[in-house]
């Protein structure tokens, strides 16, 4: 299938060298970079930017009544936040 296809300069001189050195056609050569490039990426393009977070072992087992919600999490977090703030407000003097 023939297309159309705007790219720098530099990559298809790179390209063209490229299969002059190897002794094939540059449409070959482009066709394997293609082929390539898309073989990389194996999983979705949302999973590539999801943020991974250690997970943290406990030495002790904790009972179910013990675990935290993601409520008290949110709330442990933003008075830590709050703490936080408040301790740098009054170190600037404020």
């Amino acid at each position: 299938m023939k297309t159309t296809l705007d790219l720098p300069e530099e990559l298809i001189r790179k390209m063209k060298i490229r299969a002059a050195t190897e002794g094939r056609k540059l449409r070959e050569v482009v066709t394997d970079v293609i082929e390539k490039g898309l073989a990389v990426r194996t999983t979705s393009p949302e999973r590539d930017h999801r943020v991974r977070l250690p997970l943290v072992h406990c030495e002790k087992k904790v009972r179910p009544e013990d675990q935290l919600t993601p409520e008290q999490i949110d709330e442990i977090l933003l008075n830590d936040e709050i703490q936080w703030l408040n301790e740098t407000n009054e170190t600037a003097g404020h």
